[in-house]
């Protein structure tokens, strides 16, 4: 079992500097921040560069992944004018989910204070494990007093037996290890890992949102990651293995075209929604492995849509068949926001409406200090890990080994959902 080489994480101070790095299958970025008065951060740093070695969220080179990673940050400290040595890093590869159970402890003193919330998740924690998984997020989602449910935060109060029902985020430990890996063989530390939706979701998400229901769907070049907030807390995460980059190959593939073209022609041109000029519109297409520029076809832009629509359409219905069978459906609210650079491309929101069955829309981060560049929806994860980090975190530290549950995981998270939520 993977240790995650973490230390206990502690509010960051007035004046002190902060990191961020997303390690995605398309970019990678960093982010350097300064904590200033009442926990505001004001990015001051950034250097992000095209993605090598990483494939659907885990690393698949370890060189090329370790190129890219310093690479990024290099720049970042260059515009910063400081070093880092310590980063807050996503995951999004290893298949992260949610295992949600519940545990009860006696309460010492009949009065519930921080020890007993400590001692009941310290428990929970060590009496469920599942075999190669590691850790990320150990969140109590709500707790009860003597059988009465529903309680947020219960210190201060009276009883006899403490219950709590903790979400558990694991991830398999071999991506994890590689990922770690591929970052301390760029000198740096891993202060802390947040699953790519949940970070994006602390930077895109407002508070009606976060209480009333929503689902936070990042979209990455390799991954599309799920994560479902409710009454504040995240109560489900969940990852499908398709991308923005899944895109592109589509293209690349139909048309015959080299990958790096079929990537501008998707930025340029790419729609969902299809109008009454795109039978006319034509799009020259460089052929692979033709030197000669006379060598060019021609498709219509509508081709291109009847390319990528029904890539995205296989995203969203994937995620919504995710929900259903998890049972979160019924907690995720009417609302969905969508993140991530693959959601950027024109139409995406409208489908992601038909599909879900949702009020959707996009969401970009609210950090001061970005660029018009890096203020959009591509950097959404990366600014969240910044708020991650000036928090103080009311979860389990998870520096140990990993937590499991038994028997069928998804109808245990959802009978859980059902039942309390």
């Amino acid at each position: 079992m993977v240790l995650v080489p973490r230390k206990k994480l502690k509010k960051a101070a007035h004046g002190g500097v902060i990191a961020a790095l997303d390690v995605g299958s398309s970019k990678v970025c960093c982010l350097i921040a300064r904590v200033e008065e009442g926990n505001a951060i004001k990015v001051i740093g950034t250097g992000y560069q095209s993605s090598q070695g990483v494939r659907a969220g885990a690393v698949v080179n370890l060189e090329d992944a370790e190129a890219a990673i310093g690479n990024a940050v290099h720049l970042a400290e260059q515009t910063a004018g400081v070093t880092i040595r310590d980063v807050f890093v996503n995951v999004s590869g290893g298949h992260p989910t949610s295992h949600i159970f519940g545990v009860e402890v006696a309460v010492l003193d009949q009065e519930v204070t921080d020890v007993d919330l400590r001692r009941a998740l310290t428990h929970g924690r060590a009496h469920h494990r599942i075999p190669e998984n590691q850790v990320i997020h150990a969140i109590p989602v709500s707790y009860s007093l003597d059988g009465n449910r529903g309680i947020r935060d219960p210190r201060g109060m009276f009883g006899d037996r403490l219950g709590v029902q903790l979400n558990i985020v694991t991830a398999h430990a071999g991506p994890l290890r590689n990922l770690l890996t591929s970052i301390a063989r760029c000198h740096l530390d891993v202060e802390g890992l947040a699953v790519s939706p949940y970070a994006s979701g602390l930077s895109c998400l407002v508070e009606d949102e976060v209480d009333l229901g929503v689902t936070c769907i990042d979209m990455g070049g390799g991954v599309t990651t799920i994560a479902v907030f409710l009454e504040g807390n995240l109560v489900y995460t969940d990852a499908v293995p398709v991308g923005g980059g899944h895109v592109t190959n589509d293209i690349a593939r139909v048309l015959t075209t080299p990958l790096g073209h079929a990537e501008r022609m998707k930025i340029l041109y790419g729609n969902t929604l299809s109008s009454s000029t795109d039978e006319r519109e034509m799009i020259n297409v460089p052929l692979v492995g033709e030197d000669d520029r006379t060598q060019r076809n021609q498709v219509s832009k509508a081709v291109l849509v009847g390319i990528i629509r029904p890539r995205l359409e296989e995203i969203f219905e994937m995620v919504r068949n995710r929900l259903e069978a998890s049972g979160a459906v019924g907690v995720a609210g009417r609302r969905a926001v969508l993140t991530g650079g693959a959601c950027q491309l024109p139409g995406t929101r409208e489908l992601a409406q038909r599909v879900l069955g949702k009020q959707v829309r996009v969401g970009r981060p609210s950090v001061a200090g970005l660029t018009e560049t890096t203020s959009g929806p591509a950097f959404a994860t990366a600014a969240g890990l910044l708020i991650q980090a000036t928090r103080q975190h009311t979860e389990l530290p998870v520096s140990g080994s990993g937590v499991a549950v038994s028997g069928n995981l998804l109808g245990r998270v959802g009978s859980w959902l059902r039942e309390n939520l």
